[in-house]
């Protein structure tokens, strides 16, 4: 396979950085980041700064394994003797690290990789993994390690979150340590590759189609999207300074192509509320398939055909809950796994907002959480507020889910936007449109925690909130909602059990991540 490596000037600078001196003695890097849900995904030692990916697909099957070599550039936090990537795909090549041929072992879902050289603290290197193959699943909405690299009739395309990336890319696999990308398909002639990031070039020759995408601010690995097949790309031009295109497989692009035709309208509603949209280009890729969720991939929205099967007031929604993770989950990531409520409480409440605002609200809570729909804002909000101390029994506080089995439980989207709900309650709403605008500035294109998000509303609100924060995330039993002392919550013992939102029983698709 033909090989060229594109860098961005941060990449060349990053390079060319002279490395730390140090006498410490080179060791190894740790086998994971020590995540509270995940404490094997990640790794210790090494900060990855860019990624430069070669993709080829050999024929136009949905079924055709990706074929690959990643190219990781990355910066030594301290000397190493050797570190770690995140891999469970079917096969690897083989492995260099600054282009001379480096010692590497399989262990469960790691590579451990051994230079000829240790590394030291400070140095920039560069570690190529050539000829990895990984094979698309069919997906199953009961088990969504199958849509990690899933087929569909009219292609193939990717879903890592939360920890399936490294199913089918050698990485780093940790919203923790976020990275540039340059992104190259080789496919046969007539096929149509995407990723996320722009297009910057694309060719045919020798009876084979060639694209190339840069991605060119911070992303995690879990929001990655490798798309081929026959599909359409669909301009919708610039709009509000942000390039839209939407991505649909052709069988269906009659159908989608006026349903997507919010996405401008969507863009100006976010920008209005949380400010500049952080990246170059957003659109939706739309399969077909029921892969059981919509998923935020950076830039390229992933949703399936049966949300468009339940009503506009489901997918118009669903569509602004995936665009409002741009801002909050893809531009600001989560430190950890357990700060995923300020991905999807942040998101729950800019769908329900806008729901609302639309006149939807009552068809898109359907079924959450009480198999009914809501009248306003504030009657679902009282509803969650009921719920509080049974999903902190069975799921574990906003902040600290039980198990990643409970991970994408309603506590994190609803429980999550009643968090938000109760601060504003306290600061008042202007105020909390300023933590909101501040964060975002803050932390943009990095990734941070709950204890980052509750340090930043004490210093913009000018009083401090730890305490009332910390009860609302951490705490076992569901605090008074402030200005609302009629509101009461059920006892645990006395409520049903309730679907949730990534489970079988659930009455809509499984769950907008």
């Amino acid at each position: 396979m033909r090989r060229f490596l594109v860098l961005t000037f941060a990449v060349l600078a990053a390079l060319a950085a002279p490395a730390a001196a140090t006498a410490a003695p080179p060791t190894p890097g740790a086998a994971g980041l020590g995540d509270r849900l995940f404490p094997q995904l990640g790794n210790g030692g090494y900060d990855a700064l860019h990624y430069d990916l070669d993709l080829h697909y050999a024929t136009s099957a949905p079924s055709q394994p990706l074929e690959g070599t990643v190219q990781m550039l990355a910066k030594a936090t301290k000397s190493l003797s050797r570190f770690d990537l995140d891999w469970a795909g079917q096969s690897i090549g083989g492995v260099a690290v600054n282009g001379r041929p480096a010692a590497w072992r399989p262990d469960g879902e790691d590579i451990v990789i051994t230079p000829r050289r240790p590394l030291s603290a400070g140095a920039p290197f560069l570690v190529t993994v050539s000829n990895f193959t990984a094979v698309p699943t069919v997906p199953d909405p009961a088990d969504f390690s199958t849509t990690a690299f899933f087929q569909h009739p009219s292609g193939s395309a990717t879903a890592g979150q939360p920890n399936f990336t490294h199913d089918f890319l050698p990485s780093n696999d940790h919203p923790r340590d976020k990275a540039s990308f340059d992104i190259r398909f080789d496919v046969p002639a007539g096929e149509t590759a995407v990723a996320n990031g722009v297009l910057a070039a694309h060719w045919t020759a020798a009876g084979r189609s060639h694209f190339v995408y840069i991605q060119r601010q911070p992303m995690a690995t879990e929001l990655i999207q490798l798309a081929a097949g026959n599909y359409d790309v669909t301009s919708l031009g610039v709009h509000s300074g942000v390039y839209l295109r939407d991505v649909t497989a052709k069988p269906i692009t009659a159908r989608m192509t006026p349903l997507l035709a919010v996405t401008p309208s969507q863009m100006d509603w976010m920008q209005q509320r949380v400010g500049r949209y952080p990246f170059d280009v957003y659109g939706s890729l739309v399969v077909e398939a029921d892969i059981g969720f919509a998923l935020e991939s950076q830039t390229l929205e992933l949703i399936d055909t049966s949300w468009f099967d339940l009503g506009q007031g489901v997918w118009e929604p669903t569509l602004l809950h995936e665009m409002s993770h741009m801002w909050f989950g893809d531009s600001v990531s989560p430190s950890s796994w357990s700060d995923l409520w300020l991905n999807e409480g942040h998101a729950s409440w800019y769908e329900f907002l806008y729901a609302e605002e639309k006149g939807e609200l009552a068809e898109d809570t359907e079924g959450y959480p009480d198999d009914q729909g809501y009248a306003s804002f504030n009657d679902l909000m009282k509803a969650v507020y009921a719920h509080g101390d049974e999903w902190r029994a069975e799921d574990g506080p906003v902040a600290t889910p039980t198990s990643e089995d409970t991970l994408f439980s309603f506590q994190a989207y609803h429980g999550g936007a009643l968090v938000l709900y109760a601060l504003r309650q306290v600061v008042g709403a202007t105020t909390f449109q300023r933590i909101e605008r501040t964060w975002l500035q803050t932390y943009e294109g990095k990734s941070a925690s709950t204890d980052d998000f509750i340090a930043l509303a004490s210093r913009v609100s000018g009083r401090n909130l730890t305490g009332f924060l910390r009860q609302w995330l951490y705490a076992s039993k569901t605090p008074p909602m402030p200005g609302h002392p009629d509101w009461t919550v059920d006892p645990v013992q006395e409520i049903a059990p309730l679907a949730r939102p990534n489970g079988p029983a659930a009455t809509i698709p499984a769950r907008r991540k």
